[in-house]
């Protein structure tokens, strides 16, 4: 395959990921109120996010997430406002999950099936942890000084910000290694997935 195909099929793709974090967050969500203002969710666009980048690479997968997942937060009223930070946060998920899975265990090369199960399982942790840590702490600071909310709401959407994420890391950590390591065998064998960045 031409390089020019090779980059329309991996734009192609990346679109499709996108579509689906789009999906699994606005429509595949249970939305938790969380006393004084705000909103927070129970969802699995974190795992499409990990998916992405374990497919496709760090720029390609985090892109895929902060797309998919910031188009999402636009089209709802109480999650527009978190947008920014959406888009930021879902970039870095798939960054640290490609950084991981491709610049240091380099498992798109390798046929050893047990081998790519664990990096896919130490690289969708590493990401989703970052994501446990992130999402609340960067969350009560946006809130504060870019939205100029009270501090006390902050903190309240932290707390229930950190329990939430912290179910969705597990949740998606076991969907994302059983979906990556049955689909991408699969596309490597139909001609549809290619190998990511250097040996």
């Amino acid at each position: 395959m031409s390089n020019k195909n090779h980059m329309l099929q991996k734009l192609a793709q990346t679109a499709l990921l996108a579509a689906l974090c789009f999906v699994s967050f606005k429509f595949l969500k249970i939305p938790i109120p969380v006393p004084g203002g705000g909103a927070t969710a129970l969802h699995i666009g974190n795992a499409f996010c990990v998916l992405a980048a374990l497919l496709l690479g760090g720029w390609y997968g985090g892109f895929a997430g902060a797309i998919g997942m910031t188009i999402a937060d636009v089209l709802e009223p109480q999650y527009i406002v978190s947008a920014p930070k959406t888009f930021i946060l879902k970039l870095c998920i798939g960054l640290i999950a490609g950084l991981v899975a491709h610049r240091i265990a380099k498992i798109s090369y390798s046929k050893d099936k047990k081998y790519v199960l664990k990096w896919s399982i130490i690289a969708s942790i590493a990401a989703l942890t970052f994501n446990v840590v992130a999402d609340p702490v960067v969350g009560y600071f946006y809130k504060i000084y870019v939205l100029g909310q009270p501090t006390t709401a902050a903190a309240i959407l932290a707390k229930f910000n950190g329990v939430t994420t912290f179910i969705n890391a597990v949740v998606s950590v076991l969907l994302v290694t059983l979906i990556y390591n049955t689909l991408a065998p699969a596309l490597i064998k139909a001609g549809l997935l290619y190998p990511v960045g250097n040996k």
